[in-house]
């Protein structure tokens, strides 16, 4: 999953809402916080009676890219607590995020705190302090926490995970005689659901059944192998493992969708995600962003979303996931500064109302044992469909940004420029490999909860 996206949360007021029961009301700047005086959280608890930095007044930056809002909401809520604190808010375009910050983590004066996303894991692990909360509170309170363990510490978690589901278009869906129970479980009963989704005037498409044009490497290539028992990484973690038979038959069940099914085509709308915004194509495979781009720019498309199909009703995993991240702290800033950083990350931790913004901002399912069954988060379409089976998809870990792009490469040279299936894998499973050599990456999927059951 890729977080390139700006998230956008709008609010009229910012409330810091504790079920533990909140104290005196603080208003400035025409924002009114309502301020907790009593400890909060489950095992991680934020006691706001603990004075920081002494009372003495202190000033530090929090980096990040393209989610003002939501991370203005946490600053208000902690510095309405600690008036002492003064927290910066930095926020860079995505590209130059990863060309700065890298610079800035050099310097004491740098970023305090900073936005993570794994897929720079390497780039900025080493400039990070680790977090003053043990391993085993941290399992208490949140799932998947084994997988961000290094050398017994955790540097940044997941707040959120993120995979791909199926959203389509319920006027389309009723227009060819379904109905709810006709969403399939299986890729079998999706192809067959597809054809019937699809019109043409003669051979020409008027309306894909399913489109996956553009957006098919991230969200089918890499995850449907695990449906397989195939996993991305060989056993020590440390190579790709692409040109596979797994890898194989999942791309040329695709090809078959279009070339032997006619459900779509690579020439009917240059994007999937697109096409569905646009009423031409009735299904798209996205990730729980795409909930946020049907707001902004389709919000005139009625849309349902479902769990992705399976080979079998039993897989070994529905997909792969990706997470967002909690922050990191810049190991070379102050003691001071390193402080107020800590209980940055206890009080974001402790706080559910806090997380639970995030997660609908960001739109990922949360990662804190408490909020799994939260009703706001239930009635998000693109997170109730992974409640059931959350714990069947499987993080590889934080891949280097050159698996994605060599799969999207193989993607497209098959899809568009007809290579063969074999030659275009084994030449991304080369271009993985080659770049793993000097990589400190080693894979996770031997974590997951379900590792000894792969087939």
């Amino acid at each position: 999953m890729r977080s390139k996206m700006k998230y956008f949360l709008t609010v009229a007021m910012i409330f810091v809402t504790l079920s533990t029961g909140c104290g005196r009301t603080k208003e400035s700047n025409s924002v009114k916080v309502d301020v907790p005086t009593k400890p909060f959280g489950s095992t991680i608890v934020y006691d706001p009676a603990k004075e920081i930095n002494d009372g003495k007044k202190i000033t530090i930056e929090l980096w990040e890219w393209g989610s003002d809002e939501t991370f203005q909401k946490l600053i208000d809520g902690y510095t309405s607590i600690h008036p002492n604190v003064t927290i910066k808010l930095v926020s860079n375009p995505w590209d130059d995020y990863w060309t700065k910050l890298p610079l800035a983590l050099q310097d004491k004066n740098g970023p305090v705190i900073f936005n993570i996303h794994n897929s720079y894991h390497e780039n900025i692990i080493n400039y990070c302090a680790p977090y003053e909360i043990s391993v085993e509170d941290l399992e208490k309170d949140f799932n998947d926490i084994k997988p961000h363990v290094k050398d017994g510490k955790v540097y940044y978690i997941d707040f959120g995970i993120m995979t791909g589901s199926v959203y389509y278009n319920k006027a389309m869906w009723k227009a060819a005689g379904l109905a709810d129970n006709d969403i399939p479980k299986t890729w079998d009963e999706f192809r067959n659901v597809a054809k019937k989704l699809t019109i043409k005037d003669g051979k020409h498409i008027v309306q894909a059944g399913i489109n996956f044009n553009t957006e098919f490497y991230q969200t089918y290539l890499l995850g449907l192998n695990y449906q397989l028992g195939q996993n991305l990484f060989s056993e020590n973690g440390k190579t790709a493992t692409i040109n596979t038979p797994a890898m194989k038959k999942v791309m040329n069940m695709l090809l078959d969708i279009y070339n032997v099914d006619g459900s779509g085509s690579k020439d009917f709308g240059t994007s999937g995600s697109e096409s569905f915004g646009q009423g031409q194509s009735a299904m798209t495979l996205m990730w729980g962003h795409y909930k946020e781009t049907l707001q902004n720019d389709y919000p005139d498309i009625d849309y349902g979303v479902f769990e992705i199909p399976s080979f079998d009703e039993k897989p070994y995993a529905y997909n792969r996931y990706n997470g967002e991240s909690t922050f990191g702290i810049n190991k070379n800033s102050s003691k001071e500064a390193q402080a107020v950083a800590q209980d940055v990350i206890k009080y974001f931790l402790a706080n559910d109302e806090i997380l639970k913004e995030f997660n609908l901002a960001r739109c990922t399912f949360p990662t804190k044992k408490s909020l799994t069954d939260d009703s706001d988060i239930l009635a998000h379409p693109a997170m109730s469909v992974l409640a059931e089976h959350i714990d069947r998809y499987i993080w590889p870990g934080p891949m280097p940004a050159v698996v994605e792009e060599s799969l999207k490469i193989a993607g497209q040279d098959i899809m568009y420029n007809g290579s063969d299936i074999e030659t275009a894998l084994q030449k991304a499973e080369n271009s993985i490999n080659e770049e793993l050599k000097s990589s400190d990456f080693t894979a996770v999927e031997n974590l997951y909860k379900y590792a000894k059951q792969k087939k």
